[in-house]
């Protein structure tokens, strides 16, 4: 089913409501949706394509929209199969079609479709460069590393709209996350805040160079390859990503993250948490890293401003689902932020050294308090300790 986004731009993506693991890794219980979208001018611009696993469904999507026309352009913002897969079949379907992308992506193209010979059918573009349609104009503007090194966004100066790429992605399937528009209804952030530090949280230096470069189009609407379309809402988008990309707090407050193997440490990290409530701590997370979502973890860890990691030692180091944790957290350049340890060790506790030479190893990360050492089970006598690294926490 196609949908319109105006008169002359319609929908053509296509949701999968039955992926498990987005990128093999990324919990997605409601789903996902790959955007496409169509151009219809004087020229016709098929913008990305979608998944293998949506290909049928899709090209059926395009030749509902097409009616009986010919494309003319294709334009491949980023080279990544859940966007490209169908690009070859397309080009074979229609032998006049010429493909639009960065060089970068064009020299990518081999490596995603060995065999297919798209010799003088490609345009390789750059930063400030345009394609007239007719009455639309496309602007394509640059984005490396917003989180490939071939990407770009492309901006249609007649409606402006932009053509996002990864960028203002989310996880869920439209139809089960509320439909092609982002309302002020929607639950936008959670699953879009979740994508993005999973997804693009390394990269914001790049993002904020591509907002910098979005900033003064004056753009309207926002069609990204994942997710709802941003109108009504976009201005809030545009400021929580101005957060995410520069590493602020989005929500003040405390996420204590822990790891337990026989429950010690999980009831000192409640416990700590529990202590933080009652010291008027305006929020408190928490999260089971042995059980619950790691991407959630991230996500939470990148939001509020001190993170408490709380973890028993374990052959000499430390417990691997903290240790995953951590690692996942400097790959994703986590940083300016303040961190807390509490450990547990039966016979000769390891894990709060090995925690703490993992968060000193990440960028403006400031470690506070005193590390609280739990020998086995939480004892009233480890609760004054408890209660000095809560103040410390709290003291920031």
């Amino acid at each position: 089913m196609t949908r319109p986004i105006s008169d002359t731009i319609r929908y053509i993506g296509v949701d999968d409501n039955t992926l498990d693991l987005f990128e093999s890794q990324y919990e997605v219980p409601e789903g996902m949706s790959y955007n496409s979208y169509l151009i219809l001018d004087e020229k016709i611009a098929v913008l990305d394509t979608s998944d293998g696993r949506t290909a049928d469904a899709w090209m059926q999507n395009l030749e509902e929209a097409l009616a009986g026309r010919t494309p003319d352009y294709l334009i491949v913002h980023h080279m990544e199969p859940d966007h490209s897969a169908c690009a070859a079949a397309l080009m074979a379907k229609y032998p006049s079609l010429t493909l639009v992308a960065t060089a970068a992506a064009l020299k990518m193209l081999p490596q995603f479709f060995p065999g297919a010979d798209l010799t003088g059918r490609t345009r390789a573009v750059t930063e400030g460069d345009t394609l007239p349609l007719g009455t639309h104009t496309l602007r394509f503007l640059l984005a490396p590393m917003v989180h490939w090194p071939e990407v770009m966004v492309s901006f249609d100066e007649t409606e402006k709209v932009l053509f996002s790429a990864d960028a203002f992605g989310k996880f869920g399937a439209l139809e089960q996350t509320g439909g092609l528009w982002c309302t002020p209804e929607t639950d936008w952030s959670c699953e879009a805040r979740r994508y993005y530090f999973n997804i693009c949280g390394k990269y914001g230096p790049q993002v904020q160079r591509l907002l910098a470069k979005v900033a003064p189009l004056g753009v309207q609407t926002v069609c990204p390859l994942h997710g709802p379309m941003l109108r009504d809402t976009l201005a809030e988008a545009l400021r929580l990503y101005g957060i995410w990309s520069s590493y602020g707090v989005e929500t003040p407050g405390v996420f204590v993250a822990y790891a337990s193997i026989h429950g010690g440490t999980a009831a000192a990290a409640e416990r700590f948490a529990e202590i933080l409530r009652e010291k008027g701590c305006p929020k408190v997370a928490t999260t089971d890293l042995t059980r619950d979502d790691l991407a959630e973890a991230i996500e939470d860890a990148f939001r509020y401003g001190t993170l408490v990691v709380a973890a028993p030692s374990y052959d000499a180091g430390l417990f691997p689902p903290m240790h995953d944790f951590l690692w996942h957290l400097q790959i994703k350049g986590w940083q300016k932020r303040r961190a807390a340890v509490i450990e547990n060790g039966s016979w000769a506790p390891s894990a709060g050294r090995v925690m703490s030479e993992m968060l000193s190893a990440m960028k403006d990360v400031q470690l506070v308090g005193e590390r609280v050492t739990i020998r086995s089970r939480l004892r009233e006598a480890d609760i004054p300790a408890l209660e000095a690294l809560a103040d410390a926490v709290l003291a920031g």
